[in-house]
Parts: C-alpha cells; structure tokens; sequence
C-alpha cells in the first residue's frame, strides 16, 4: 500500500483552464486528479497524469471513467444529464450535485427561490454601474468560507478584468454582498465554490445578476490574491475537506485577461513581461492560440490600484500584441 493510497481521487469531466488549475492546487493537496477530456491537446490534458480520451455523451465511457473516483466535478458548458443521473443513481457522488445544476440553469426556479426568500433578483437590468461579483464555498458538512467582493468589468460580454477587494464599497455593503451569497448557497444547497454576481445600481441598490456553479474567471485572482485559491477551496470543499481561509495576501489585486492575438508563440514575449516587471504572475493555459480567445490571464498585487491596472493591463496588451514596448 502506498503513502498515496489514503488521498481521495477526484475526477473532472471536461479539460479546459478551470481543469488546469484545479489539477495544480491538487497538486499541493496530494490528490490525484483523472481527467475525461475530448481530445489529448485540451489545456488540462497537457499537465494532467491521469488522462482518459472519451466522450462524456457516451455511457459507457462516462462509467468507465468514474471507476476508482471518490468525486466528480466539472469543468464544462454543457450537461449531458441522462448520463450523468443514470451514474448518480448507480452510486457515483458528483459535486456540485446533478440537482444544483439544474436548477441554476432554470431561470423562473432561480427567480422564484430569490423572491421567496426576499433576495433582490433581476437577470437582466439595462443601466447599472459596475457589475460586483462573490466567490464562496461550502463542503457538505455546511461549513462555508466567502471571498472579498470584487470589481469586474467586461468588454463585449468577455470579461476583461478584476479588482479584489472591489473600491469604493463600503464594509456594511460588502458585508451585506456576502451575507446573500451565503444565503444563496444554502437556497440551492450548494457543494463546492460558486460565484454570485451583483448589479450595483448606485445609491446603495444591488440587485442578483447570475449564480454560477464552480470556478469562475472573476475568481482568478484567488491564485495570488488569497491565502487559498478558489480552485484549491472547490477541492476541499467538494471533498468535505476543512476550507482553507480567503482572506487578501495583499491590500489590491488585479486580474487582467490575456486574449489571442498577434503572437502565435507567446514564449517571447512572455519572457518580455517577467523581465519587465518580475512582480507580475502570468498564467498561460497551453492553447493555441486564436484572434479574440483567451489564452491566459495576468495577476498583480500591491498599494496602488492605478498602477496595478497599468502594469496589468500593459502586460496583457504586450503578450496580445496590441503593443511592442
């Protein structure tokens, strides 16, 4: 029997950069990650150890996956539901459960529950000012931890950045953000990390955007903003493991995404930036690399928050091409 034996195995279906990162907080868990992926060149599939080629659409390659899992989790866009509920009913524990994700993909179940419980709720409002987002997590076992409220601001529906704690938000407010994310996830009985985005319609009005199940790309600051990450969290809370605690490593982070561009090796200049400012941490998915898709994203802490946009956003316009110098 090996020293390993006794560290539970988690499976996840699906191979993109949320798979990637995951495996590396696995990794300083001592768990053992096993990857379905659609094909061997999928980002997670580069890092991964344990890899399975297959279609999660096909039973009998979902059931042959699952052997030998404590959890599964998920790292995809699309459910195949009748598959994974036929699995569930044969014992497999999937995290979050089949359940949860369902219902955050019923829009009048998820409106209805809010207003039940007197929760602000508005899927779609046309004039806010900034758009605020929750990480959080919950283990089985009830026990929660809950992220800063953070800024995040999109260009053409495609987040561009983050900033952790979000400024100009009172602790009151900030409080109050987190308090309905923690009611949120006990609403739905949520396992895992999930996001709950806000609308800030100024003058001290927020009303619920979206819940999403899992980690998210408003959360990629955790990896260098937190004392532990939102991927090494979803870990332990899907595993019923203690939380680990959120709490900012620095006053300011912010998190600009890196999008495809004019490099389709990115190796120069990504040597470029680390020589430039060796304060930033880039973190580079291992995909191909297309006009417009995002290929990775850059993390900075500090003081100051202008010059934290700055250097990140210098960094990820250098690494797109948008600039040479």
């Amino acid at each position: 029997m090996t020293s390993r034996s006794h560290f539970p195995t988690v499976g996840i279906l699906g191979a993109g950069q949320m798979a990637r990162m995951l495996i590396e907080a696995a990794t300083r868990l001592n768990i053992e990650i096993k990857l379905l992926s659609k094909s061997a060149d999928e980002s997670a599939a580069l890092i991964a150890n344990n890899v399975t080629v297959g279609d999660i659409n096909n039973y009998s390659d979902l059931s042959v996956f699952a052997l030998d899992t404590d959890v599964i989790t998920f790292d995809l866009k699309e459910f195949p539901y009748e598959n994974l509920k036929r699995l569930e009913k044969e014992g497999q524990v999937f995290r979050p459960q089949i359940s949860a994700i369902e219902q955050l993909e019923n829009s009048d179940f998820i409106k209805k529950t809010l207003i039940d419980a007197n929760l602000p709720f508005q899927d779609n409002v046309a004039n806010f000012e900034r758009l605020l987002s929750v990480q959080a997590a919950r283990s089985e076992h009830g026990q929660t931890v809950v992220y800063s409220v953070v800024q995040s601001k999109k260009i053409d529906e495609i987040l561009d950045e983050v900033i952790a704690p979000a400024p100009n938000l009172s602790d009151a407010h900030a409080s109050e953000l987190q308090l309905i994310t923690l009611k949120i996830s006990e609403l739905f009985d949520i396992h895992g990390v999930f996001t709950v985005d806000f609308f800030d319609l100024g003058n001290n009005k927020f009303l619920i955007s979206q819940i999403k199940l899992g980690p998210t790309n408003s959360g990629l600051w955790t990896i260098d903003g937190a004392t532990t990450s939102q991927f090494e969290n979803h870990l332990r809370a899907i595993l019923n493991l203690p939380l680990g605690s959120p709490k900012l490593l620095a006053p300011i982070t912010v998190m600009v995404n890196v999008l495809g561009g004019q490099y389709l090796d990115m190796y120069k200049p990504f040597l470029h930036c680390m020589a430039h400012d060796p304060d930033l941490r880039i973190h580079l998915y291992g995909k191909e690399v297309k006009e417009g898709r995002k290929v990775g994203h850059v993390n900075i802490s500090g003081n100051n928050l202008s010059d934290l946009l700055e250097r990140a956003h210098h960094a990820a316009d250098y690494l797109t091409g948008r600039i040479t110098e």
